[in-house]
Formats: structure tokens, sequence, C-alpha cells
């Protein structure tokens, strides 16, 4: 097989295999007034929660992922293998931000949940407070 024939089967197997999660326009807000909308993936499975934003050079504004789980849990995040610095927000299953925590890029040590939350939200660092999200306030999940 010539070296062309390789390229396109390594090509394809690389599509193959790295599958775009899906993405919801997930509204933020406060007193029932929207205060933002954010375009976010959706990591609901344990391998794309497991991979995250690992490896990403870049996350535009008004853009994160949001780590869905099957139950309320403490949770421990942290930034192995993340070029991006981040802020994180723990949720409750009703919605309500609990923390917002900021992360370094290639930090290991783990920011945690300071009590039980259902799901995370990762966007880039100072997102939340450029848009004016504080604790308390509900993010909108399907």
């Amino acid at each position: 097989m010539n070296s062309s024939k390789w390229l396109i089967i390594i090509f394809l197997l690389f599509s193959c295999t790295t599958q775009e999660l899906p993405v919801q326009d997930i509204p933020i807000e406060r007193d029932g007034q929207v205060l933002a909308v954010l375009k976010a993936e959706i990591a609901s499975n344990e391998e794309d929660r497991a991979k995250g934003l690992m490896h990403r050079k870049s996350l535009k504004d008004g853009r994160g992922m949001l780590f869905v789980y099957e139950k309320d849990q403490v949770m421990s995040f942290w930034m192995k293998n993340t070029f991006i610095p981040l802020s994180i927000a723990f949720i409750t299953n009703d919605g309500r931000i609990i923390d917002i925590k900021d992360m370094y890029p290639h930090n290991e040590t783990s920011v945690t949940s300071s009590r039980s939350a259902r799901y995370a939200l990762e966007v880039p660092q100072g997102w939340f407070s450029r848009v004016g999200i504080q604790t308390g306030d509900i993010v909108k999940i399907k």
C-alpha cells in the first residue's frame, strides 16, 4: 500500500474517533431574568467527562462544557492536560449555582464543590464575573 492510502486510512480512523459532543444553549437566570445564554457542549458519560476540555488550546467567551452526572455528589476537578484557564460552577439538581471557582492550566490540585452537586459548568476563566453570574443564580438545564 502506498503512503497516500495510509494517510487516508489514518485520517478516516481519527475522524471516526473524534466525535463531537452535543451542544445546547443554556440560559442562566436571576429572579426570572436571563443574565446570559451560554453555548455548552454536554459531557454526559464517563468517557466524555474524563476527557473534558483537555488538550484544547482555546475556548471562546460564551462557550463552555456542562458535565452531567446521574446522581448528586461532592465533585472534584483538576486541570491535567488542560491548556485553558477556566472557571467552574458547581450546580445542584434544581439548577442553583453553589460555587464558582477558578482553575489554572496544568494544575493537578483538585478543585472541589463545597457540597453535593449534580452538574459542573466550565467556561473561560472570568466569564461568570464578566457577565454578572454569581452563586445563587439558576442554570436552566434541559
